[in-house]
């Protein structure tokens, strides 16, 4: 193990006690909390946390949307932090190098799904702040196969977003399949939303937002959307395609009705509502299509971040001390959040 300093034997961390709903009256799910801290094994590093994105993930975990996969659970899949060691043939880092840890933790490298470039959908596959601790703490460790070297200029708060919201808009656009110069229809305005929008802008795209909150609106006029209306309002012409970034299934009629013919709606979430009835003639006809998006691979990682390089989204931030991982959640859950939420160390 390479390391140049005695590193830590402990850490503060969150977890998930009990899932349940957040910012209600009475304990919440999360609990801080001090644990050992092993250093990293064959293949791993020891970050030490600089930023963590607040990803709706993170909240579907904490109230128990998504099943924990693991006992007292650390959530968080957008850090960027610190190299403090280096396991047994770990490639890639040295000690002191800037790293991101994202959603992918692990695949079997095995499978048809691996051999094929398509290891988002590998069935033994592994996310950070879900099958192993994240970055809701002040140290973590990571298969350094699956983490990824960053600038030293950017600040971390700034470049945590991309390493979730950033890497899922970009394979939601691939997924949407957008024609150039086309228009596209946004659903939804948060962390992933405000990202893709900018990218796809930078691309020649045109861009048309629906989202419920005032504030989101705003802020994708000033990004450059030229439409940002109300979660139902209709679009101001046929979208070429459309991307459902809010976790609410009712929203998907809507949407593909929104589509010209031809017309692709991705759905970017790991866990949406129920979707209502659809009616073929009016929804899917004309072959439009609906379909869904799951995780992202590495390639897609490195893709975007070259691209997020190139383009310099803007990325709007609201940060909090880490011991708010709580309130940063629950302000996510009530929409008190345009933009980002990055929990920093105090």
């Amino acid at each position: 193990m390479s390391t140049t300093e005695p590193l830590p034997t402990e850490t503060d961390a969150w977890a998930v006690d009990r899932p349940g709903p957040v910012g209600g009256p009475g304990p919440g799910p999360l609990v801080w909390e001090r644990r050992p801290l092993e250093p990293p094994g064959p293949q791993e590093i020891l970050v030490e946390v600089e930023a963590c994105g607040v990803c709706r993930t993170d909240l579907h975990l904490a109230e128990g949307d998504l099943s924990p996969r693991t006992a007292r659970c650390t959530p968080g899949h957008e850090v960027v932090g610190r190299v403090l060691a280096v396991g047994a043939g770990a490639e890639g880092f040295a000690v002191g190098d800037r790293a991101g840890v994202a959603w992918l933790a692990g695949t079997c490298g095995r499978c048809g799904y691996c051999r094929s470039g398509r290891e988002n959908l590998c069935p033994d596959s592994r996310y950070t702040g879900w099958d192993r601790p994240g970055g809701y703490a002040r140290h973590l460790t990571a298969d350094a196969r699956y983490a990824y070297r960053l600038p030293e200029g950017p600040p971390a708060d700034e470049l945590a977003p991309l390493l979730c919201a950033g890497i899922i808009g970009y394979r939601a656009l691939e997924r949407a399949e957008l024609p150039t110069g086309g228009l596209l229809g946004i659903y939804g305005f948060g962390a992933s939303a405000h990202l893709t929008a900018q990218i796809a802008l930078a691309r020649g795209a045109r861009v048309a937002v629906f989202t419920r909150a005032a504030p989101a609106r705003r802020l994708a006029l000033d990004l450059g959307a030229g439409f940002a209306g109300d979660s139902y309002d209709p679009p101001p012409e046929p979208l070429d395609a459309a991307i459902l970034f809010a976790p609410a299934g009712e929203l998907v009629p809507a949407a593909l009705a929104a589509l010209d013919r031809g017309g692709t709606l991705a759905v970017a979430g790991i866990h949406l509502t129920d979707i209502p009835r659809l009616d073929y003639q009016r929804h899917l006809f004309q072959e439009r299509t609906l379909r869904s998006v799951t995780a992202n691979t590495r390639a897609d990682g490195r893709a975007f971040l070259a691209e997020a390089a190139r383009t310099r989204p803007a990325v709007h931030v609201t940060r909090y001390p880490l011991r708010q991982a709580d309130t940063a959640l629950a302000d996510l859950a009530a929409d008190r959040v345009t933009g980002v939420a990055v929990l920093v160390p105090e």
